[in-house]
């Protein structure tokens, strides 16, 4: 018996995947012309429309949090616009990179092991049952702060 899942539950279940390297994962949720406008500052290969680019978006964050996760606080849709309310939790394993418009690493942001917990709300647009258009506002200073990235000034 096959089941449709609502845009909720697709928007919901593309954030689930984040937690995921499983390629069928993304497949399952993503469209195959989906664009990800948060990929702008990550590696070109999350630049590319579609599950794959979702899915190295993935892997580009678990390179930085292997453990990291998402708990849905809530989530409303309107027509085929879907909100996710979320906090996203994770422990700094490796570099946490930002990329520039050709791919080239611009910043870095070591490793010092510590833990995070931060809000985010990533916005979906969803057509044919699948995600096709993902943004997000995130607080990457809140994070940047609990990584150890940002302090007081010495």
């Amino acid at each position: 018996m096959t089941t449709t899942l609502s845009s909720t539950e697709v928007a919901v279940a593309s954030i689930k995947a984040m937690e995921s390297l499983d390629p069928e994962r993304h497949r399952s949720v993503t469209h195959p012309e989906a664009v990800n406008r948060e990929a702008a500052n990550e590696p070109l290969d999350c630049r590319v429309p579609g599950p794959d680019g979702f899915l190295a978006t993935a892997k580009w964050l678990h390179g930085f949090a292997s453990d990291i996760n998402w708990e849905v606080e809530n989530a409303i849709a309107e027509g085929d616009l879907v909100a996710v309310q979320t906090t996203m939790r994770g422990t700094q394993s490796g570099p946490f990179t930002v990329h520039g418009p050709d791919g080239s690493v611009v910043a870095a942001m070591p490793s010092q092991g510590r833990g995070f917990v931060t809000r985010q709300t990533h916005w979906f647009r969803v057509r044919d049952g699948l995600v096709v258009e993902h943004w997000a506002d995130r607080d990457d200073l809140g994070m940047g702060t609990q990584l150890g990235w940002f302090g007081p000034p010495a």
